[in-house]
């Protein structure tokens, strides 16, 4: 076994600002903190460079305000000056773009008496904001044209006017997967007070159209449908006019991510899937828009493009390997080798934005803080923003990348976070956070959230582990598609075989080792709690998978998931789903079991959190416990649904792990008390002023 890179971000970037406030005796974190912490969630430079509009988003605190996810405030900062807040409060800025003439901010947003969502704008030197267009319906997502005197935006079509009557009237049938509504796109003149949106004439349902950089062309990726399913494995890549016509349309296979037009509208770089069946889309691609031409720029033998832009003849992207990553300039037209804008190590980049000048801004995290705005130098990365200044005062447990070897001899890495009072030679108690995907990954950055409360259980003492199974991306096609029609077993068994390697370290105690995760996670959760149970001594199941023949007939992915997962359909190999479902071995399940979940999932039915309830509670070998969360779907985003999930977690941990066991602890979290001594401790200040 070994450990590699060791990267912690405040040697590196250090901290900016500090609240005297906060308290400096602050040892690791709360879950009250990480309820409120704050991240920076877009950035974009604007063309000339002089100025940077970022969104950070502004947690709602629960019991005091009103429920619902996090507000999305819109700041901008001008190069080498203090960020200025431009719209704050209770509002939810999105999709930030500048005018030409870096004049203007663009977004989306529902304002004053909004009922749908539409794009505004806001002098960058002052003034108030102007709603530019909407209609009977929330838009999605625009595109400014280059001289800036047209718009395209998309959306679905506005209710038809007798809707409303109808329901009243109680004539609200659904007919399931035929009764929706293609996403159109629209264009739609700024000069003319009195225009109208205009639907452009496209087949299918529009996922993206953006405008030229050198005409009105559209730069437009289309599926069938709007349903999820087409989204992900029936993505198309073309370019038209404003008249629907066709210019160029460019063959591609499988998953497509991102896409954007060259400086010069010659060529665009998409990042795309190898193939039809390979789980994620990784791979940087240039397409040529005279001839249609499609050639692999980027490939991902050992590693996966996130994001990509432009400069001039020069592709910028940002590359995940391993736990790390990168920012590279490749030239596209000059033979001249590709060249890290920043290396690995220096925090983990998620996504970037480049001025005309070439000047490339990203959202970066390490791992002593969340997302911030950078600004890559000739000196490295300098941070530009500090969301949360109290977390600098705060005492962070050491992380660190960890390797070891699974059974069959594939080397697996993980990030691993210390017990914040550890001490070399002492065994304690583990949780294991399980990410979903499975193509997906963690780097060695910020890794906290309310759904893993990472920091915050290891202030109370434990290892954190959160391992990059088999299956995972940032190790290149080959690694992801490890788990193809082979679920389960030699996945899951990858995570145990790191409980054993530090167990055989004799740094966690074996007889306290917790599990947890969501979607994908969670099923690894549910068969870490049912065929590995004997391992495992408490488990937390998240929006997860307990009968995959089941979730195959009320999920909104089938088809990707037989294309990059299962490899077979139900009806083809029965018995193979029928044994890799948690349920098929319900009776090893000894391990207490938490199972949580929204009751509005489409991703993963709530009736697989039911089923394998049912199965536990009837068996009878095991404590086992359901909770649904009334509105919420595929993942908690309303404040109080995602505090009241890291409470249940970490209190079942600490009840199975470190308390005594036995019977669950009690369900009720007793809300209603913190409730009347938050409205008391608010009457006695009220009465004091």
């Amino acid at each position: 076994m070994k450990k590699i890179l060791f990267f912690m971000g405040v040697s590196l970037f250090g901290a900016i600002g500090s609240d005297s406030s906060q308290a400096a005796e602050n040892k690791g974190l709360t879950l009250e903190d990480i309820a409120k912490i704050e991240s920076v969630r877009s950035a974009q430079v604007s063309p000339n460079g002089k100025w940077v509009a970022y969104t950070k988003s502004h947690k709602r605190e629960p019991y005091v305000e009103d429920d619902g996810a996090a507000w999305s405030e819109l700041y901008v900062k001008p190069i080498g000056g203090e960020a200025k807040p431009f719209i704050t409060g209770k509002v939810n800025i999105g999709s930030v773009r500048w005018s030409s003439d870096s004049a203007r901010i663009y977004y989306i947003a529902m304002r004053n008496d909004d009922t749908f969502a539409g794009v505004y704008s806001i002098p960058v030197d002052g003034g108030e904001s102007q709603k530019v267009v909407g209609i009977d319906n929330n838009i999605l997502s625009y595109s400014l044209n280059s001289t800036g005197n047209k718009l395209v935006f998309i959306a679905k079509e506005g209710a038809p006017d007798h809707k409303e009557q109808l329901v009243q009237k109680g004539f609200q049938a659904n007919v399931y997967e035929e009764d929706i509504q293609n996403v159109h796109a629209w264009s739609y003149s700024l000069n003319n007070d009195d225009a109208e949106p205009v639907k452009l004439d496209i087949e299918g349902s529009v996922i993206s159209a953006k405008f030229s950089p050198v005409n009105d062309q559209l730069l437009v990726q289309v599926s069938p449908t709007p349903l999820i399913d087409d989204i992900y494995m029936k993505k198309k890549l073309q370019v038209i006019d404003l008249e629907g016509d066709v210019v160029a349309k460019f063959k591609t296979e499988g998953k497509q991510g991102k896409a954007v037009w060259s400086t010069d509208g010659e060529n665009i770089a998409f990042i795309g899937a190898n193939d039809y069946n390979d789980p994620t889309a990784g791979a940087l691609y240039i397409a040529n828009l005279d001839d249609e031409t499609v050639s692999k720029r980027v490939t991902n033998d050992s590693s996966h493009v996130m994001d990509v832009e432009w400069h001039n003849d020069d592709l910028i992207y940002i590359e995940h390997k391993g736990l790390e990553s990168r920012v590279v300039k490749a030239a596209v037209k000059r033979r001249i080798a590709a060249m890290p804008l920043v290396d690995y190590g220096n925090g983990i980049q998620r996504s970037l934005s480049v001025a005309n000048s070439g000047a490339v801004y990203v959202l970066a995290d390490t791992a002593n803080h969340p997302r911030e705005l950078f600004a890559i130098t000739g000196a490295g990365m300098q941070r530009l923003t500090n969301s949360n200044t109290w977390l600098d005062e705060v005492e962070l447990a050491k992380q660190e990348a960890y390797e070891y070897e699974a059974r069959d001899g594939l080397k697996i890495q993980g990030v691993l976070v210390y017990p914040l009072d550890y001490e070399d030679g002492e065994s304690y108690p583990m949780i294991a956070f399980i990410h979903g995907g499975p193509e997906a990954h963690r780097s060695n950055g910020w890794n906290t959230r309310y759904a893993d409360p990472i920091q915050a259980v290891a202030a109370k003492g434990y290892f954190a582990f959160i391992p990059n199974y088999r299956g995972s991306t940032g190790r290149g096609d080959e690694f992801a598609r490890l788990d193809q029609h082979a679920y389960a077993d030699p996945e899951f068994t990858d995570i145990l075989d790191g409980k054993l390697a530090l167990v055989e370290e004799g740094m966690v105690d074996g007889d306290k080792v917790g599990i947890t995760g969501g979607s994908y996670g969670g099923y690894a959760t549910a068969w870490s709690a049912t065929k590995l149970s004997e391992h495992y001594a408490a488990a937390v199941m998240f929006v997860g998978i307990s009968n995959q023949l089941s979730k195959f007939g009320t999920t909104d992915i089938p088809n990707e998931m037989h294309a990059v997962h299962a490899r077979a359909w139900p009806w083809d190999d029965f018995q193979w789903m029928l044994e890799t479902s948690p349920i098929y071995h319900v009776k090893n399940a000894k391990t207490p079991l938490l199972i949580m979940h929204g009751d509005s999932d489409t991703r993963v039915h709530p009736s697989q959190s039911m089923e394998l309830y049912r199965y536990v509670k009837t068996l009878g070998q095991a404590p086992v416990r359901l909770v649904l969360y009334p509105g919420e779907g595929h993942g908690n985003r309303k404040a109080a649904g995602q505090y009241d999930y890291s409470l249940r977690l970490v209190r079942w941990m600490d009840h199975y792990l470190k308390g005594d066991g036995g019977e669950p602890p009690a369900y009720d979290l007793q809300h209603e008390k913190t409730l009347e001594e938050i409205n008391a401790e608010d009457k006695s200040e009220e009465k004091d002023d």
